[in-house]
């Protein structure tokens, strides 16, 4: 990946603020570049140079990415670029680089994807268009995040279908447990998170969805904590509908997502959405009808886009690549492992919530400081310089930690030593 040098020069007034000129910018690309090979996950002198692509505060603990992922330099620069192509120009985005871009990162095919503008619209798409009749049954968790949870429970309150639960559990074959459990003759979706943004655990997914098959049930992946983070394959999941979104682990343009949906099942998820290109159709005054919907999953958005966010979101692909998904999956796997220990290390004091099972936990460790008000240390901590996140969902009334690649253990160091004060 390389920056493009004029469209940097213009960027590079809006960025002046920020921690790093244009010619370090393009060197510390080519330092960072691996070009498939393998970096340690503790090679300081490399991610340090990562961490300076990323307009962070210098002596800030950035440990929410779970919520929001910063975006470096390139994509910064991408959308601005784009942005300002449509207003000198009239550069209008037809999608087709992006979509192309996103297939590949995620192991699908073009025809598979969907732009949207975050997994919120995704999973209502998907929730929307299954066909399901009154007392159909979903399974859910009981750590959805509300933008998984609300299109299902309105979807009840609407058509009467009905939503049955299960707790993750400590490891992975006892929540697969706890899922088989739910299963009846009834049961039509299964709709879960691939991570639960309460506490960070990677649930069976590929292990569910073989379930699910077995049983001719769809399988709907909220896929917010996925893509960036974890390699992903769609394919060897085996899932019918996965939904992402670009401005969390994949570092990308705030108000970008898109939505998997498997060819093959795109004839049972009906459009309840369209707009330009989702179908051929007349309206004239002799004939009004939709002809046909389009041949890709292209059926379920349409449109005006937004160049500036999604020539963003083509470059934040770029940019995940150009350091490698397995050594940023390593890294953060690293970083994780070490806030795991690093929180252990304190004692009883300190409640991890987060599996320490290798396979079920990697960028999100959540947490409870016993004996205080846990929201009120969160408050207090970005006052100190350290960022994470209060997480009240599932009455857990935890903090929650989520590293990323421009992360270090001297930031989690930060966290400990605030939590040890209080300890």
């Amino acid at each position: 990946m390389k920056f493009n040098r004029r469209g940097f020069i213009r960027s590079a007034s809006l960025l002046a603020g920020f921690t790093i000129s244009e010619i370090d910018a393009m060197a510390t690309m080519n330092r960072t570049a691996t070009q498939g090979r393998s970096v340690a996950s503790d090679d300081k002198k490399y991610w340090g140079d990562v961490r300076e692509l990323f307009p962070l505060e210098k002596g800030y603990a950035y440990l929410n990415n779970g919520t929001v992922g910063p975006s470096p330099y390139p994509v910064i620069e991408a959308i601005h670029r784009g942005m300002m192509l449509t207003d000198e120009k009239g550069k209008y985005h037809h999608g087709k680089e992006v979509v192309e871009s996103l297939a590949r990162f995620i192991g699908a095919a073009k025809e598979e994807i969907a732009i949207t503008h975050n997994v919120t619209e995704g999973i209502n798409i998907a929730c929307w268009g299954v066909p399901l009749k009154r007392r159909d049954e979903v399974i859910m968790t009981t750590h959805e995040h509300v933008g998984n949870a609300l299109p299902w429970l309105n979807r009840m309150k609407q058509d009467g279908i009905v939503i049955k639960t299960f707790t993750p559990a400590d490891t992975a074959d006892e929540t697969l447990h706890r899922v088989k459990k739910l299963i009846s003759s009834k049961t039509r979706v299964i709709a879960v998170p691939h991570m639960p943004c309460t506490q960070g655990q990677i649930l069976p997914v590929k292990d569910i969805c073989l379930i699910a098959q077995k049983d001719n049930i769809y399988t709907f992946i909220d896929g917010a904590h996925g893509p960036g983070m974890l390699p992903v394959d769609v394919k060897d999941l085996g899932c019918d509908v996965y939904a992402s979104c670009g401005h969390k682990w994949m570092l990308g343009p705030k108000g970008t997502g898109f939505l998997y949906v498997n060819r093959s099942f795109q004839d049972n998820l009906i459009p309840k959405y369209v707009g330009g290109g989702s179908a051929s159709w007349e309206l004239s005054g002799e004939e009004a009808s939709i002809e046909s919907y389009t041949d890709t999953a292209h059926r379920y958005y349409g449109g005006t886009q937004n160049t500036g966010l999604l020539d963003g979101l083509v470059a934040t692909v770029d940019f995940l690549e150009h350091i490698g998904v397995q050594n940023i999956y390593q890294r953060i796997k690293y970083l994780g492992t070490y806030a795991q220990e690093q929180l252990l290390s304190i004692g009883n004091k300190v409640e991890l919530l987060t599996p320490t099972e290798k396979e079920s936990f990697c960028g999100i460790n959540s947490f409870v400081i016993k004996g205080i008000d846990n929201k009120k240390f969160f408050t207090e901590s970005i006052d100190k310089g350290v960022r994470i996140r209060y997480v009240p969902e599932s009455k857990l009334n935890c903090l929650r930690v989520s590293t990323h690649i421009y992360n270090s253990t001297e930031d989690i160091d930060m966290l400990i030593e605030e939590i040890k004060k209080v300890v």
